[in-house]
């Protein structure tokens, strides 16, 4: 014979291992470690300076405002 076991307990456990794989997937996909996203905010503000650093200027100014 077969061993008697507790349906809300089997769904609870088996729900728990579904949600436990969907985490893991979105941890793969999203996560992403707080240095990592500082490196990131880091390279970003540095490629921003750079371009900013190069933009032309027109007139007498140098500020862009002037229109040509």
């Amino acid at each position: 014979m077969s061993d008697v076991i507790n349906l809300r307990r089997e769904r609870k456990r088996r729900k728990g291992a579904e949600d436990a794989k969907v985490a893991e997937a979105n941890r793969h996909l999203y996560g992403r470690t707080k240095g990592q996203k500082l490196a990131e905010t880091i390279e970003k503000q540095r490629s921003e300076s750079l371009l900013d650093g190069r933009k032309l200027c027109s007139g007498p100014s140098g500020d862009g405002s002037e229109k040509p």
